[in-house]
């Protein structure tokens, strides 16, 4: 998927959640949404970005909440994935 579009989504996302009042619960809340209703691929995708540098458009929020939560939101490999 086009990493535009991922980093588009994902600040939608937190734009929702940055109005809570709770900041640690909207982080929270940020990375349990992506986690519940995006894909594997787009997670990791989005991850891999961010790692990399080029997801230069997130949002401060999201940003965190994808750091934070980065191993629920895409757990390490199995020893078979591993391999492939």
């Amino acid at each position: 998927m086009d990493k535009d579009v991922l980093i588009r989504m994902a600040n939608s996302i937190g734009d929702f959640f940055e109005a809570m009042p709770d900041r640690d619960r909207a982080i929270a809340d940020i990375a349990d949404h992506i986690r519940k209703f995006w894909v594997p691929d787009m997670r990791r995708e989005i991850l891999d970005d961010l790692e990399a540098g080029h997801a230069k458009g997130l949002s401060e929020i999201v940003r965190v909440a994808l750091t934070q939560y980065r191993s629920k939101l895409y757990p390490a490999l199995t020893a078979h994935e591993a391999r492939s």
